[in-house]
């Protein structure tokens, strides 16, 4: 029997649903308009299903933050590890599996009932994520009934990431829970150069277990508002609380003071829950999703190349990485977590392969003599790796490396565009998908904040950040290539011009007029790049910095 996994989805796709965790100045953030072009939502894409009436975009925008789907969907065709027992289950359906034992209370509430009516008129949305749920939904139902939390919970990662482990949030929110990066430290999440345990399924799937958990215990046991803190923050929740005590209120979510975002947070959990419960009297198709084992976990012990286990595994690389999105590059994390998500027909055999390979066998590597004016550093650089495990390997006691020594480095096996899902190719990725006419690119220097180069390109501050799958708080490092588009707004799949940035020398007889009209700019542009005051006379050999889309030039000679 064949289960079509659809794990991941669409490039640059903005999702208008929420990120959960948010500090103070994000939410705050969030409920203030953008600076600049902003138009009316006529259409948006939402879970990348597309939403062509207004007043649908606004209820599932109303009070959420945006999340980005990076990579497109990667749709296998995987056998089911099927046993006799297993066909002959009462329950055949994991969606039932959980709704059977749903226990939160649905109160008859009107923002109850506009996301559910929303849910109900959108069937595609909920096929598509249930489809991206397939893989690892067996997997979440295990871990949350083995950890005593209610099942609604399992609807959570709809609300939040439209099931996708690689979405992410401009409040820094990541993976399918939407943890920010301080609250995944709190609950067992690591995150490093090789490694984010945010968009680990297994490991997220366990911490926001855990969050939710502790969250329960300091709201006396209040679902509703452990839901809400996981959303806006305990702070914010506990305010709230001694507000209305203050008052002589009820301190139930449903009367509590709280985020935009928050009050439309827990009514679209609640509301999934419901139609799931009752898709029958609804008459909706809520698409089924086999109560068994498809993905098993696998102790692999040693990091290894990516491309290396998708061999071993017999699959495709895109496949295997799709299954363990929480793998930053070519490899896993040497210092862990030292397993994988593998088909469940397929582990196995994987297993017994693996270990008649020796551990220095699951890398490749290359013997480098070093040279004059070598460092770790830049040898790791070089060769997609860190200098810690270059030292580790080669038994380093300092940094310290000399000419003529010959160092062991780890290196992949595949060209890196190969792995299409590493963090490197997914940035890629958002940043070649074409928003304007004209696509610059920006080298950070020091000092450069994205304020500061939002206002040098007369850009938006937010939009700068998505096209370069960034949060607007983000530090900047001097040496980061930022790309800015600039123009006319394209249509999906438009061709951008191609921008080339570079330092033109003014020659006798130049103007701005006379350059601008050279190069197909505009005097304002030239003025703006330079810093220039468009009424003093140009001197010749003065520089200028242009941007210049070469694809519009004629003859410039």
């Amino acid at each position: 029997m064949k289960t079509t996994l659809g794990l991941l989805a669409g490039m640059s796709m903005i999702t208008l649903l929420t990120g959960c965790q948010l500090t103070e100045s994000e939410v705050a953030a969030n409920e203030v308009a953008p600076e600049i072009n902003t138009p009316e939502l006529d259409s948006c894409e939402v879970g990348q299903t597309k939403i062509d009436d207004a007043q649908d975009c606004q209820v599932a925008k109303d009070g959420v933050i945006e999340v980005v789907h990076p990579v497109d969907d990667v749709d296998e065709a995987l056998d089911d590890a099927i046993s006799t027992e297993q066909a002959d289950a009462v329950i055949d359906d994991v969606w039932t599996r959980l709704s059977s034992q749903f226990s939160l209370d649905i109160p008859d509430d009107n923002r109850i009932a506009l996301q559910r009516n929303w849910y109900l008129k959108h069937p595609e949305y909920m096929a598509r994520v249930v489809n991206r749920a397939r893989p690892f939904l067996y997997y979440i139902a295990g871990e949350l009934e083995q950890g005593g939390i209610p099942l609604e919970i399992a609807l959570l990662p709809i609300v939040e990431s439209a099931f996708d482990p690689f979405a992410y949030s401009h409040g820094r929110a990541a993976g399918m829970w939407q943890f920010i990066p301080g609250t995944a430290k709190r609950f067992g999440m690591r995150q490093s150069w090789w490694y984010d345990g945010r968009r680990d399924v297994v490991a997220s799937t366990k911490g926001a277990i855990e969050y939710l958990t502790y969250l329960n215990k300091m709201f006396d046991g209040d679902w509703l508002n452990a839901l809400a803190a996981y959303n806006s923050g305990e702070g914010r929740v506990l305010r709230a609380i001694k507000q209305n005590e203050k008052a002589g209120k009820k301190t139930d979510f449903w009367s509590l003071d709280l985020p935009r975002e928050t009050r439309a947070y827990v009514p679209k959990l609640l509301a999934l829950a419901d139609i799931l419960k009752h898709r029958d009297s609804y008459q909706f198709d809520w698409p089924a999703i086999d109560n068994e084992e498809v993905v098993s976990l696998v102790d692999i012990d040693s990091q290894i190349d990516l491309a290396f286990a998708a061999d071993l595994a017999d699959m495709e690389l895109e496949d295997l990485h799709a299954l363990n999105p929480g793998f930053n590059r070519w490899a896993t994390d040497p210092d862990g977590p030292h397993y994988l998500l593998l088909p469940a027909d397929k582990a196995k055999n994987f297993s017994q392969q693996l270990a008649s390979i020796d551990q220095k066998d699951r890398l490749n590597w290359v013997r480098y003599t070093v040279k004059r004016g070598d460092s770790l550093l830049k040898l790791a650089n070089h060769y997609h790796t860190t200098a810690s495990i270059i030292k580790k390997v080669n038994n380093l006691s300092s940094n310290m490396i000399r000419i003529g020594d010959a160092i062991m480095i780890p290196v992949a096996l595949k060209e890196l565009d190969a792995y299409s899902l590493s963090q490197d190719q997914r940035l890629a990725s958002i940043q070649n998908q074409p928003h304007a006419k004209a696509k610059i690119a920006y080298k950070v220097k020091s000092g450069d904040t994205l304020w500061d180069i939002s206002r040098l390109y007369k850009v938006n501050t937010n939009d700068l950040a998505k096209w370069n799958g960034m949060a607007p708080t983000d530090p900047l490092m001097p040496g980061k290539t930022l790309i800015v588009w600039q123009g006319k707004k394209t249509d999906t799949g438009a061709t951008a011009g191609v921008v080339r940035s570079f330092t033109y020398t003014v020659r006798n007889g130049d103007s701005l007029s006379r350059i601008a009209s050279k190069f197909n700019v505009k005097v304002s542009d030239i003025t703006q790049w330079n810093n220039l005051n468009s009424k003093k006379y140009l001197q010749p050999g003065q520089k200028l910095k242009l941007h210049v889309d070469v694809t519009r030039l004629k003859n410039v000679g």
